[in-house]
């Protein structure tokens, strides 16, 4: 068979943030044995067969060492993750680890078309679940004051990072993330009128706002718990409060984390981003690519770091 029959050629859809096929193809080829290569040195890439329990350690011991050396600690946190967070408060209850030294901001919430936030009582939210799975399983002796725990609002929104560097003294301690399916951190979304930017430094730079959200986060979110795993794209939100880059760089430490597949299935929509995150070009069409420039960690999962093809006899 002539090779010249075996291939289709086109262009990405117009929607799709980042479409320079070079790149794509490039990062789409990169073999597992190369993926913890990197050249930032400052830029830490390590795959690992269980990236949650990796997170659960680390925000324990900042947690726990914050109590033993009577020492404020800052986090940015993303939600929903109550197994983590329900983990994480089991630990503080069984070692007795006092938590009136913990500060935390809670990434991003759900906003309607007007830009009016998501209350603490929406089943759906991410402040929601933060409370329910997290602050109120901490014992109340042991407890952090409820002023300490940040949510973003409709009132704070456009001061939210401001309020993240003055009780950060500069910025957060530490910032837990992971790319969604457009490459956001938070709700940081590339195409985004309210990110529009004409450099990587002007964008390195923005803070906390209401942002529209991209159709890729609204279809990656549809297929969360809190949507019913089924695809009822109409039931999520259309805008989010959310962090801003700023935020992002001003933290002191940055953990970022690839390891979400399709209810632990190998289906994952974050395969790709992954790549493109880690070994892309810095740009706002891919926002998480700013940690590249960043000293972070970046745990990815061995089943995020499967290479892929065309998987011909699987379907979805």
């Amino acid at each position: 068979m002539n090779n010249a029959n075996c291939t289709f050629n086109f262009e990405p859809a117009a929607w799709i943030p980042f479409r320079d096929k070079e790149v794509l193809e490039r990062v789409r080829k990169i073999k597992r044995e190369n993926m913890e290569k990197h050249p930032n040195p400052d830029f830490k890439i390590k795959i690992v067969p269980d990236v949650n329990s990796i997170w659960i350690a680390d925000m324990f011991t900042r947690i726990k060492e914050s109590d033993e050396q009577d020492k404020k600690v800052v986090m940015i946190l993303p939600n929903p993750a109550p197994t983590t967070y329900e983990t994480v408060a089991e630990l503080i209850n069984r070692f007795r680890v006092n938590c009136r030294n913990v500060y935390t901001f809670i990434m991003d919430e759900w906003a309607d078309e007007d830009g009016n936030v998501a209350p603490v009582t929406y089943k759906a939210g991410f402040a929601y679940s933060f409370f329910k799975y997290f602050y109120s399983k901490i014992d109340p002796d042991l407890r952090m004051k409820r002023e300490n725990c940040y949510t973003p609002t409709t009132e704070n929104i456009k001061y939210y990072s401001d309020l993240i560097t003055e009780v950060g003294e500069g910025g957060a301690d530490i910032c837990y993330s992971g790319p969604g399916w457009t490459g956001h951190i938070a709700f940081i979304e590339p195409d985004a009128p309210e990110f529009a930017c004409d450099s990587v430094e002007e964008f390195m730079q923005m803070g906390s706002r209401i942002v529209t959200l991209h159709p890729l986060t609204i279809a990656q979110n549809s297929l969360h718990g809190v949507f019913g795993c089924s695809g009822d794209i109409a039931n999520v939100p259309p805008k989010a409060a959310t962090i801003g880059p700023a935020d992002v760089v001003r933290c002191r430490n940055r953990m970022e984390m690839h390891a979400l597949t399709t209810m632990g299935t190998m289906s994952s929509w974050q395969r790709m981003i992954s790549r493109l995150v880690l070994y892309g070009p810095v740009t706002p069409k891919v926002p998480a690519s700013i940690l590249q420039l960043l000293p972070t960690t970046v745990y990815v999962s061995e089943e995020i770091a499967k290479e892929f093809e065309c998987w011909e006899r699987i379907g979805y």
